[in-house]
């Protein structure tokens, strides 16, 4: 089996869209284990609107309940990409995955910290040991396929990146 490193950010609209090309895809490649990488692409202290640590901390929830995480991984993008949620307070953000589990332990995990240290971990993981400056970005078999800034990347790379041929 074969294990692709996917980086994302949930607030990077570049990055919904190469995760919506990762759905089109994936069955195509049965033999591609996604292992999920999730970073911040601004990360605290730097200066942007709106950071996405608690959606990196929700993901860390969610792989711990065993959630069904393709369904997470769109209500979260849905959540700080299209719907307007306020990705900064622990509430809004659990109460998007009410029809998943109960918003009240992403919130106690949240309030308590219990992710912020591999939050962090996983940022170091990106950037320091990865090479990755932009998302999404893609690792499997000593091969990279990174976004363009600003522009993401094509479902076209992404096929032919998964493609062992």
């Amino acid at each position: 089996m074969r294990k692709m490193e996917v980086f994302f950010d949930y607030s990077c609209p570049y990055c919904l869209t190469g995760h919506e090309y990762l759905v089109e895809l994936i069955s195509k490649y049965q033999d591609i284990e996604i292992i999920w990488c999730p970073c911040e692409a601004h990360p605290r202290p730097e200066e942007y609107s709106r950071y996405s640590d608690l959606c990196v901390q929700g993901l860390f929830y969610a792989l711990e309940q065993n959630i069904d995480i393709w369904d997470f991984h769109m209500k979260m993008y849905n959540a700080a990409c299209k719907d307007g949620v306020d990705i900064e307070d622990p509430v809004a953000l659990s109460n998007v995955f009410i029809d998943l589990f109960d918003p009240k332990g992403m919130i106690d995990a949240i309030k308590e910290g219990r992710f912020e240290q591999a939050v962090l971990d996983a940022n170091d993981y990106a950037y320091e040991e990865s090479d990755v400056w932009v998302v999404p970005a893609f690792r499997m078999d000593g091969k990279k396929l990174d976004a363009i800034g600003g522009v993401g990347i094509t479902k076209a790379d992404l096929n032919k990146f998964m493609n062992p041929v």
